[in-house]
């Protein structure tokens, strides 16, 4: 086995700081996940009762399940496209082909040539909140 010492470059830097947003982003949407098994046990409960949904999804709960849902979703997207992109940019950096990345992805070569390619900031993609 041989030993390998890594270089960190701008890429490497680019993807380190995108898995650490990407961590704190995992813990909100942690206790956004408990809040919507906490909601859905409710709701499970109330409907088994015989009570109507309307009784069970009171309107001044607020966020609701379906607000909680759409924002965990969008956090993880767009969290998860920076650690794609910059995770792409950053085994490029190391000399993997985009066939090679491609494959570790579950992508197209095509969609790494798109991860590969520096936008202007808002182009396509939302920036982190």
């Amino acid at each position: 086995m041989s030993t390998f010492e890594l270089t960190l470059t701008h890429e490497h830097e680019a993807f380190l700081a995108a898995l650490r947003d990407l961590d704190g982003a995992l813990d909100e949407t942690l206790e956004s996940v408990e809040l919507m098994k906490a909601r859905t046990d409710q709701i499970l409960s109330s409907a088994e009762a015989g009570h109507p949904l309307r009784d069970s999804v009171p309107v001044e709960q607020r966020p609701v399940l379906v607000q909680l849902l759409t924002q965990a979703t969008e956090l993880l997207q767009t969290y998860g496209n920076r650690v794609r992109k910059t995770e792409a940019k950053a085994l490029y950096s190391e000399g993997m082909t985009m066939d090679q990345i491609a494959r570790v992805f579950g992508v197209s070569r095509q969609r790494v040539s798109t991860l590969l390619r520096d936008r202007p900031p808002g182009v396509g993609e939302r920036s982190p909140e």
